[in-house]
């Protein structure tokens, strides 16, 4: 069984060890060095008013994944940016699912009228995983760091 709650600092830390976990798999997010609890709180802190994050997990309290939305410089006032990660070996099982009922419903009580998912073009299941929830192709991203992007839209 999976429960969504709002992330807090006290859960930075397996945040960051899962998070870490996907990035030394490499090819489905665009970091490319290990981040720190520091770091994962650091990004909580920059926009509280304007972001919401989410951690997904199990009966024992273990994060299976989490989800954040905040405001980007290169986007709209009205517009955020999310970013989605879920244990490796975990996907597939409704974690994805759960995480974008309680962010989808955030954006909206902030104001947003619409959320952008950048993904790395090589990014198969990011990639279907931002479809399935009803994101629509916006731009390409050819030229981006680490790995060329596709930017979907889903408006709220």
């Amino acid at each position: 069984m999976v429960t969504v709650r709002r992330a807090g600092r006290l859960d930075t830390r397996d945040m960051a060890d899962l998070l870490n976990q996907i990035i030394l798999k490499g090819g489905s997010t665009a970091l490319t060095s290990p981040v720190s609890a520091a770091d994962l709180a650091a990004w909580m802190q920059s926009a509280p008013e304007h972001s919401a994050w989410h951690v997904a997990e199990d009966e024992n309290g273990r994060i299976l994944g989490f989800q954040y939305i905040e405001p980007h410089p290169d986007l709209p006032p009205d517009t955020c940016d999310i970013a989605s990660y879920v244990r490796p070996g975990e996907t597939g099982i409704g974690i994805g699912s759960a995480l974008f009922a309680a962010t989808s419903a955030a954006a909206r009580t902030l104001g947003y009228r619409a959320i952008i998912a950048v993904i790395r073009q090589d990014n198969a299941g990011g990639l279907a995983y931002y479809q399935s929830r009803g994101f629509e192709d916006w731009r390409d991203w050819p030229d981006a760091p680490v790995a060329p992007r596709i930017c979907k839209r889903f408006d709220l």
